[in-house]
């Protein structure tokens, strides 16, 4: 039996991704908070009148702390044990901006803070949550509950990625650690997948992802700058990136994918 994770699912992005899987498929979902479990669970739930409450599991992990993530594992491994079950779907999504502008405006604290949470933090999570993924033994052809939203042969392990962490696509520069961190994820995801092409063949791959300019609290500050019609409501981003996590297929794994289903190239 497949089950999904979102991490975080508190607010922007991984708070729509979650309504949506609770809505659209039928496999369990396991969301992450640092804070609050009860009261996120409460309002992902909120005016979702035809799912089933014990189809969504709220955790607590804070992604700069590993003991969180380690006993998050261990409460899964315990519901969804590895003997009859898989992880299907996983968007490791965290992410921090300090968007400096000069080499004068980087602060030592803020550097480290940003790579703790945009590209350790995908590490550990990796780390712990990838046992639960399928091993190349696993059929998965008559395992999908839902044909239509989900991957039908291969489990999918998404890290957020943007734009603005590909080397080649930088003609404006600035926001060093984010780029930098950013860099990391399509770096580290890369990686990953060729881990998974040994360990599971074709049965699971690993992504990085662009989801565009959402309006989250991520990205609040620079709404002014972009064209409304490349400013993302956070339910058509989640579309989005659903539809690319369908369509690019087993061939485009190990790869930073866009919005548009286009490869960023590092």
């Amino acid at each position: 039996m497949a089950w999904s994770l979102v991490c975080p699912a508190n607010r922007g992005i991984g708070f729509h991704l979650t309504r949506h899987l609770l809505r659209e498929t039928r496999i369990p979902v396991v969301a992450t908070t640092r804070r609050d479990v009860e009261g996120v669970k409460k309002s992902i739930l909120s005016d979702l009148p035809d799912v089933d409450s014990d189809r969504l599991t709220v955790m607590e992990i804070d992604v700069t702390d590993e003991s969180t993530i380690s006993k998050a594992a261990s409460q899964v491994k315990s519901l969804f044990p590895p003997s009859t079950h898989h992880l299907r779907l996983a968007f490791c999504i965290p992410g921090i901006l300090y968007p400096e502008k000069s080499p004068s405006q980087l602060n030592q604290e803020q550097i480290l803070s940003t790579f703790a949470v945009n590209t350790v933090g995908p590490l550990l999570l990796t780390k712990h949550f990838s046992p639960f993924l399928p091993k190349k033994s696993l059929d998965l052809s008559e395992q999908t509950p839902d044909a239509t939203s989900l991957p039908r042969n291969h489990a999918v392990w998404l890290n957020m990625s943007a734009r603005v962490g590909s080397t080649s696509d930088n003609a404006l520069g600035g926001w060093y650690s984010y780029r930098a961190s950013k860099a990391g994820v399509n770096s580290l995801t890369k990686t990953f997948d060729l881990f998974l092409k040994t360990r599971a063949a074709d049965k699971a791959m690993a992504i990085a992802y662009h989801p565009g300019t959402v309006k989250t609290g991520l990205s609040e500050e620079f709404w002014g700058n972009v064209k409304k019609e490349k400013l993302f409501e956070p339910g058509f981003a989640v579309e989005k990136m659903l539809r690319v996590v369908n369509g690019v297929g087993i061939e485009g794994r190990g790869r930073c994918w866009d919005w548009k289903g286009e490869e960023i190239l590092p």
